[in-house]
């Protein structure tokens, strides 16, 4: 499984990029058909406190899976956009064990 990480006005740190690629590998253990994940990372010019976004885009059996969240740091953006494209990538995975 390859995991393509792009950060969107500002360069990530290595121990970040670290962490997304262990938390994004994780979807692996929930179905075995995914093969590129992409993961954008975006830092918003707001006021915000809730500035950092991050996006997970996949194609899980043939279907595109994103998930897009934002918090007040990358890692619990991370967190919740993970919990996100699990939830998808399950459901999906239910759905192709019926068609079979």
């Amino acid at each position: 499984m390859k995991v393509n990480i792009q950060s969107i006005h500002f360069d990530a740190d290595q121990k970040l990029l670290d962490l997304i690629t262990k938390k994004v590998e994780k979807t692996k253990t929930f179905y075995e058909g995914i093969d590129n994940i992409m993961v954008y990372l975006r830092l918003e010019k707001d006021e915000h406190k809730e500035n950092k976004t991050v996006e997970i885009k996949l194609n899980a059996g043939g279907k595109d899976i994103f998930a897009k969240e934002n918090s007040n740091t990358f890692e619990n953006a991370i967190d919740l956009v993970i919990d996100k494209i699990i939830a998808q990538v399950k459901k999906q995975k239910e759905k192709i064990q019926e068609k079979a």
